[in-house]
């Protein structure tokens, strides 16, 4: 947990998690200076964010735009999953013939990890079928564009096929030291103890990557003890009592 995040990434997590995603610059500044950024160091990563349109400028406040806005959006899925009831049947898509560039391969894939599809063999992707197959645009442009989508039966057994496709046992370990962490810092955002805002970002952080990465996996073939609706119940009360402290801190840049 204690790996050096950049100046880009505290500005664009921080923004992430504030509805809406904009912030005043000398807030933005004050926020990174917590982990040690200077703010000639946090001034340019903004400059760089805009070129890159990743940011707007609108009288003195940055605000999202662009593929961040795209991350918010499956951040947001990750905190409350949209499920549906699953009728045994299995989102499958196969690759079209012809060969892709390597940059094109890499951005195939990601978007299949967003939507939630594992590789079966290459070429072939799936998940059960429980999820609206509307969701995340952006990542549906990107795999419709080279892929075909079936929904199917499948003889195999369920859990196996899921076990085959998904890592379970390591995003359940990985959940489990998550939660640690957001317990081992609770008490003292509690206390609304400010020192606990930059490892409190950090494990924040990590938790909702980790959550956009849960294979959203239907009830009945779930394994026993899945820890995927304990972690979001966990980080609901560890996101309020974050969101206070850092609401307190920048009323106290705000009054400086």
């Amino acid at each position: 947990m204690s790996r050096p995040l950049s100046a880009r990434s505290i500005i664009a997590s921080t923004l992430l998690g504030t509805l809406p995603p904009m912030l005043p610059s000398r807030l933005l500044v004050a926020f990174t200076a917590q982990f040690g950024v200077s703010e000639g160091a946090t001034r340019v990563a903004l400059s760089r964010m805009i070129e890159r349109g990743e940011l707007t400028k609108r009288d003195g406040s940055y605000a999202l735009t662009g593929p961040l806005l795209d991350r918010q959006q499956r951040q947001e899925a990750g905190l409350t999953p949209a499920m549906r009831p699953w009728d045994g049947r299995w989102e499958l898509y196969v690759l079209r013939p012809g060969g892709r560039r390597g940059r094109d391969r890499a951005a195939l894939r990601q978007a299949f990890a967003h939507l939630g599809l594992g590789e079966r063999r290459e070429g072939t992707w799936l998940r059960p079928d429980n999820l609206d197959p509307r969701r995340l645009p952006p990542d549906r442009e990107v795999v419709h564009a080279q892929a075909d989508r079936f929904v199917a039966a499948a003889d195999a057994d369920a859990q196996e096929l899921v076990g085959a496709v998904f890592d379970l046992e390591g995003w359940s370990s990985r959940t489990h030291v998550l939660r640690r962490h957001m317990t081992d810092l609770l008490d003292q955002l509690d206390r609304g103890d400010q020192a606990a805002l930059a490892p409190g970002f950090t494990v924040a952080a990590a938790v909702l990557r980790h959550l956009v990465s849960d294979p959203l996996l239907p009830e009945e073939i779930a394994p026993t003890g899945w820890p995927a609706s304990e972690l979001r119940a966990d980080y609901a009360v560890y996101d309020r009592s974050y969101r206070a402290v850092l609401a307190g801190f920048f009323a106290d840049q705000r009054r400086s």
